[in-house]
């Protein structure tokens, strides 16, 4: 079983879904792509998604509290992320980029040792259940604009500000 949890954000409702194992799911509900999303996790662990309590949520919602308060820049929450192994990797590198800062898709081809895999990391950014706490709004354009964030251009833009105004 998965369980499920709604999380009030300033930002807006989120789902949240965790395993036994940690977090596989932070998005916000309005996504497109959560329906989809859901039925990928359903799938990966071979389990209903009901809504219920979860040991992990209370450290989630805690630390995400802290961190639109602007008092927690690392989140220690445990993560079950669902992806391909490809994926998982290009996720790791986002949560190597150090809050209030960017990188662009092409600096992230370049750590993941493959230049010219700028198109396949976008995609695994744009495939990431974790918002936030797997941070992809952290990566931008080359040329510095904000490109596509599944919880909406606007929602990054404010995750970027309110990470810059804490550091600075």
């Amino acid at each position: 079983m998965v369980d499920l949890k709604r999380i009030e954000t300033p930002l807006g409702t989120m789902i949240a879904c965790a395993t036994e194992n940690g977090i596989c799911m932070l998005e916000f509900s309005d996504r497109k792509a959560l329906p989809t999303e859901l039925k990928d996790i359903a799938k990966h662990f071979n389990a209903n998604i009901v809504q219920g309590d979860n040991p992990h949520f209370k450290t989630l919602e805690k630390e995400l509290k802290e961190y639109f308060e602007g008092k927690r820049l690392d989140f220690t929450v445990p993560l079950a992320p669902v992806g391909t192994d490809f994926q998982k990797k290009v996720w790791e590198i986002l949560r190597t980029i150090p809050y209030g800062t960017t990188k662009s898709y092409q600096q992230q081809a370049d750590i993941l040792g493959n230049p010219k895999a700028v198109r396949a990391v976008a995609n695994a950014n744009g495939l990431n259940k974790i918002s936030i706490i797997i941070p992809c709004h952290r990566v931008i354009g080359t040329n510095g604009t904000l490109t596509g964030y599944g919880g909406g251009i606007w929602r990054k833009q404010k995750l970027l500000e309110l990470e810059k105004a804490i550091l600075f």
